[in-house]
């Protein structure tokens, strides 16, 4: 199995396996291969930023959190009012304050009223999030069809870390994982030890969780 080479003015529109040796083909592969990775890597991060913030912001506990906002920027106002009075000597009338803070209880109402709007605004760029992950992961399945698929079943029985530690560190364990999980899925491999929660955590807790079993991770061709 060959380990990733920077190759310059790689696309995929210049890879061709008429036109330059096997060698060459396969490693342009797998630099297209780790460029999507990195892609597929980042468009998960956004997505799981923005469901965390649609979770706490518009989730079912929500307006706890609106609530506990509002009167932290009450005390803030309160604050800086009483800053600027010391500091300037400003005295103002009681009806100031008071029509202060009753602007920012309607500046609160019209933003919780516009709640639904927000939300539903945060939900299509989740969705797009989810799109742009898709079609990352399924470029990734592509390449990794004529490359690391038939590396490992070629290397087979071969370990998780093994397969890690051929490409120098340059993939991401549970990128790697998640791409074997096709070919376990569809029959063609088998996993030794699947007891683990990397498909439903986050990829940076799935990747440290993936590094404490790697070793144990057996993938057995079954082709």
């Amino acid at each position: 199995m060959p380990s990733v080479s920077k190759t310059e003015d790689l696309s995929a529109e210049n890879i061709n396996a008429d036109t330059v040796d096997s060698d060459q083909y396969h490693t342009q592969l797998y630099e297209l291969l780790k460029q999507r990775e990195q892609y597929w890597w980042q468009a998960r991060q956004q997505l799981l930023i923005h469901r965390e913030r649609k979770m706490v912001w518009y989730g079912e506990n929500s307006l706890m959190m609106w609530l506990l906002w509002q009167l932290v920027s009450y005390v803030v106002v309160a604050m800086v009012l009483m800053l600027l009075s010391n500091l300037f000597n400003l005295v103002l009338p009681l009806w100031q304050y008071i029509a202060l803070f009753i602007l920012q209880t309607v500046i609160f109402i019209i933003m919780l009223g516009a709640k639904g709007r927000s939300a539903n605004k945060l939900q299509r760029k989740i969705d797009n999030d989810e799109l742009i992950s898709e079609e990352a992961f399924n470029e990734m399945v592509i390449l990794a069809e004529d490359s690391l698929y038939p590396d490992v079943h070629a290397n087979s029985p071969i370990s998780l870390r093994q397969v890690y530690d051929y490409f120098d560190g340059k993939f991401h364990l549970a990128s790697i994982h998640a791409l074997l999980q096709k070919e376990v899925d569809a029959g063609r491999l088998m996993l030794t030890q699947q007891k683990l929660n990397a498909k439903v955590l986050p990829l940076d807790l799935a990747d440290g969780e993936l590094n404490e079993h790697a070793s144990e991770m057996i993938y057995k061709s079954m082709v």
